[in-house]
């Protein structure tokens, strides 16, 4: 099945007539459709599939000649290359992150499969569940659980913005939350290569390979306030936790562009949220990235430092909590420098972007990334974009690693 029919398969799956943007959250039902079409499309291949406890996918193409597959006769059957991304969406996001990698991998095995190409070890395409962090606030949430980096106490302790907890939400995807933990998946994950969308503009090649994600992380800042009349109440004698926010966001921006960083408030929740009150308490979340731990943690501190005394001065109060932070990932050299070589040299640059492969990455498994050009450098959008001929090259490029690594 070429790419094109996959692609038009797979892109038309919950897209929204209106804005043409996707909205796949963990475990949703347009994400569940998904999931479906990517389960169908293993079956279709005599793939066999399999998942752990939070609903992580490997579809696994087995070498002819290993014992140890599903069918064989040894207890630990062998690892392998797993190749593949995710399938959710923020909200209102584009086609290309997420999917472009899990189609562009079942491309590549029907490729390597049309050209008579045998491996030696088995190569698995993953669909991991819950990347984006969507609906329960969570980056790289399925692999986090996988990697033992995130408890399942934790876990399932979350909850979505409708008030749903996660183990509710595996069950009615019909998951069992007793099972949510360490997965056993990894155990046959001997390497991970993951492809993706470019998510800027630092790729002017169809095809690049990356070098580290920035260090990043996401952090909830609670500023309290004064309910009041918004009539009635003189200007002076307010404590307006909306004021100590705006000065924030401007400060944010301010303190990441001196510091050549990222600093984005994207989400904002507001009690009690009507139009002719002083609200009582205004709920922020920061996206904070740097190149480097060192800059992350001086981007966050300044920030703090001027919403503290902005809250002083407005007699109102400030909590910041970190939700999530991952530190830098710097792919190993030896990979990453054997994919550049399959590729004829393929331009090598870093990402602001995280990604299950950085998860991966730390957790010990040799890991790298292939990137596909995006000429808008426009993503988490509808407008999110890639060229044909660019994704066609990420295929070729994404089967001829896979026959490196797998002969």
């Amino acid at each position: 099945m070429s790419f094109e029919s996959l692609w038009a398969d797979e892109s038309a799956i919950g897209r929204s007539p209106d804005t043409g943007g996707y909205t796949r959250g963990g475990w949703s039902p347009t994400e569940r459709e998904a999931t479906h079409w990517f389960l169908d499309q293993c079956a279709a291949r005599g793939l066999t599939v399999e998942s752990d406890g939070i609903g992580n996918l490997i579809a696994w193409w087995e070498p002819r000649e290993d014992p140890g597959g599903p069918s064989g006769g040894l207890e630990a059957p062998l690892p392998g290359v797993v190749t593949g991304s995710h399938l959710d969406s923020v909200i209102d996001g584009g086609a290309f992150d997420g999917p472009l990698g899990v189609v562009s991998a079942l491309a590549a095995v029907d490729q390597l499969r049309a050209e008579g190409f045998e491996p030696g070890v088995p190569i698995g395409i993953g669909a991991f569940v819950e990347e984006e962090g969507a609906r329960f606030g969570m980056p790289c949430l399925g692999s986090r659980i996988a990697a033992g980096v995130l408890s399942a106490e934790k876990a399932l302790q979350l909850k979505d913005r409708a008030g749903v907890g996660l183990g509710e939400a595996l069950e009615k995807a019909g998951l069992d939350p007793a099972a949510v933990g360490p997965s056993p998946l990894l155990r046959r994950m001997g390497t991970f290569i993951e492809l993706h969308v470019e998510q800027g503009r630092g790729l002017t090649a169809p095809v690049g390979v990356a070098s580290s994600i920035w260090p990043h992380g996401r952090f909830r800042f609670t500023f309290g306030g004064e309910a009041n009349h918004a009539g009635t109440t003189l200007m002076e004698d307010r404590h307006d936790p909306m004021l100590t926010y705006a000065m924030t966001a401007l400060a944010a921006n301010k303190q990441a562009r001196l510091a050549g960083a990222r600093a984005t408030f994207g989400r904002l929740s507001v009690e009690p949220n009507g139009t002719n009150a002083v609200p009582s308490q205004v709920t922020a979340w920061l996206d904070a990235r740097a190149a480097d731990t060192a800059t992350l943690e001086s981007l966050l501190a300044a920030i703090t430092k001027q919403a503290t005394e902005r809250a002083e001065r407005d007699g109102t109060t400030l909590e910041v909590t970190p939700e999530s932070v991952s530190p830098i990932v710097d792919f190993p050299a030896g990979l990453r420098d054997r994919l550049v070589n399959v590729l004829d040299g393929a331009p090598v640059l870093p990402t602001g972007a995280g990604h299950d492969a950085g998860v991966f990455s730390d957790a010990g498994i040799p890991t790298a990334m292939l990137f596909v050009r995006n000429p808008t450098g426009v993503s988490h959008s509808p407008a999110e974009y890639a060229e044909l001929d660019d994704c066609l090259a990420g295929v070729d490029a994404l089967a001829a690693v896979l026959k490196d690594l797998a002969k």
